[in-house]
């Protein structure tokens, strides 16, 4: 990719304009946009844990480690997903999902084991790592709280716009303390980059991924970062000439694999581990 557009002063304005369609979005929907002031507290640590700090200990990471590296730990949320279910909301882990998503974590390390192979010859390598098991610490703390408000009754889209709102103000606090500067691109692609991001990276995704979360279970939601590398590569393999090595092959198998193990209907034989 020769132009990096994503960063904090990027993502900043990703999430305003995010936050905005979701307030629209909701007053569509004849929701409130306005919650209770004693929701603001837990919707701002929401807001700069999910979409703050998470986004920000990616981009540090990635300064250390390769992107592949970090998505080989990413994909750990599934385990702390899977935690935080079974301690906070009481949804048992099978044995079955258990296997299943060391599995797929297992296939996502073999999709990118050259740029893991690498990351170790990097002298702060573990730098790099430490921003990584942040960015998952962060992600699954703000599914745990977004899920937590949800079951209080807090209505998704109007969670949503708030939480992108204060991650959008966290940023900007970030890009303005950091010296990036709060301006904004003067580019078609910069602009083009942006509405996809917050209307389709942003507002679709992260509905459509709560909304699994709240259904499913964060620890089953959690599984799309097994399938997102899987995804990505398709893509870049259709358009950008992509060739897949024997390993990545096998760790796709196995990403795809333990998807469908993992979501097939419990039977009774299944035993739990919580």
């Amino acid at each position: 990719m020769p132009i990096r557009l994503c960063n904090d002063r990027f993502d900043c304005w990703r999430f305003a304009l995010a936050s905005m369609l979701l307030f629209a979005i909701a007053a569509w929907r004849g929701e409130a946009p306005r919650l209770p002031a004693r929701l603001q507290p837990w919707l701002i640590l929401t807001g700069t844990v999910q979409f703050g700090l998470n986004y920000r200990s990616v981009y540090e990471a990635e300064r250390y480690v390769p992107s592949g590296l970090v998505a080989v730990v990413f994909s750990l949320m599934v385990f702390g997903n899977a935690a935080s279910g079974a301690w906070f909301f009481g949804q048992p882990i099978t044995w079955r999902f258990a296997v299943s998503a060391v599995v797929g974590v297992t296939g996502v390390a073999l999709i990118f084991w050259p740029k893991v192979l690498a990351a170790g010859a990097r002298p702060q390598a573990l730098v790099g790592l430490a921003f990584s098991l942040g960015a998952v610490a962060c992600a699954c703390t703000g599914n745990s709280l977004t899920l937590m408000l949800s079951r209080r009754g807090v209505p998704l889209v109007p969670m949503l716009a708030w939480g992108m709102a204060y991650g959008a103000l966290s940023l900007l606090l970030v890009a303005g303390l950091s010296g990036s500067g709060w301006r904004v691109g003067h580019t078609a692609v910069w602009w083009g980059s942006l509405v996809y991001l917050a209307a389709v990276g942003s507002v679709l995704a992260f509905l459509l991924y709560f909304k699994l979360v709240q259904r499913e279970g964060p620890a089953r939601a959690a599984l799309t970062g097994v399938l997102v590398p899987v995804i990505a590569l398709a893509v870049s393999a259709a358009l950008e000439g992509w060739q897949p090595s024997l390993a990545s092959w096998i760790g796709m198998a196995l990403c795809l694999g333990s998807v469908y193990v993992a979501t097939r209907p419990i039977r009774l034989v299944d035993c739990t581990l919580t």
